[in-house]
């Protein structure tokens, strides 16, 4: 997210000072350490980047280095000191996708769709020391298709996001007064929050309502992705559970229908039941 958001911001000659980013992490089957997408980019457009284990105090010192009047924080992951929060001029403003208040948290794109929602958006919100509560800056609507999954759904919301994010920036260059100054309090009445997503919440009932089984495989579509449970006799009263992951699947006249499934250990296969 936070790379692509990038990539428009350059589009649109907004390239920023300074770019902080996760530290470098073993990825992929060989577990080499690599750079994430936001390091490499900085890396390509010759930006200066940190890769912080801790927001600590010689983090901040570093900070403090760089003459910056903005920050801009999207999907970081951790928890920003209310210190470093204050620090820019303009105060520091993070992109959300969903239509705060609802939906705070960490899996605000795969909450809308698990509850069947037919709209969210994006909010690009002031930052406060807690999570997601900050004031109202901008925020713009979109549609959820009825076959749209999570990963269709979040890269338009980050299209969305970065042109909302420039149209805020081209008016704070054409004028004195700062779009980011003041914003629309959040009511706290209407707030809602996501959890982070684990593994195992992509288990299927497969008896469950298929409404509620189909949202859960467009939510899931990238990662934990959605599966079921099949039992495999062993003989003599003995059986082995085995883990079937759901690849494709619709949702026709009220009932769930997997199309292609991938059984424990082996490869892609039509889906007969």
């Amino acid at each position: 997210m936070a790379s692509e958001t990038l990539e428009i911001l350059k589009e649109n000659d907004y390239l920023p000072t300074l770019i902080v980013t996760s530290p470098d992490a073993k990825r992929g089957r060989g577990m080499y350490m690599e750079a994430s997408p936001v390091a490499n980019f900085a890396k390509l457009n010759k930006i200066p980047c940190l890769k912080p284990d801790k927001l600590d105090a010689d983090f901040t010192n570093q900070l403090k280095a760089v003459s910056y009047e903005l920050s801009i924080v999207v999907a970081y992951g951790k928890i920003i000191p209310e210190q470093i929060l204050n620090m820019p001029k303009l105060g520091s403003i993070n992109i959300h996708y969903s239509l705060l208040p609802k939906y705070r948290g960490a899996s605000p794109v795969e909450s809308a769709i698990l509850n069947g929602e037919t709209e969210t958006g994006v909010t690009i919100q002031k930052m406060e020391f807690e999570m997601d509560a900050g004031a109202i800056i901008a925020q713009k609507k979109v549609a959820i298709l009825s076959e749209e999954t999570a990963p269709e759904l979040r890269k338009r919301l980050i299209k969305l996001g970065g042109e909302l994010l420039v149209k805020l920036l081209k008016t704070l260059s054409a004028s004195s007064h700062s779009p980011f100054a003041g914003g629309e309090k959040q009511d706290e009445v209407k707030a809602t929050y996501t959890k982070k997503i684990k593994k195992e919440d992509g288990l299927i009932d497969m008896a469950d309502d298929p409404v509620k089984n189909y949202n859960k495989f467009r939510a899931y579509a990238t990662w934990p992705r959605t599966f079921f449970l099949a039992r495999r006799s062993l003989g003599e009263g003995g059986f082995k559970t085995k883990r079937i992951i759901i690849t494709k699947a619709r949702l026709e006249d009220n009932k769930f229908i997997i199309e292609k499934i991938i059984p424990e250990n082996g490869k892609e296969m039509d889906y007969k039941n």
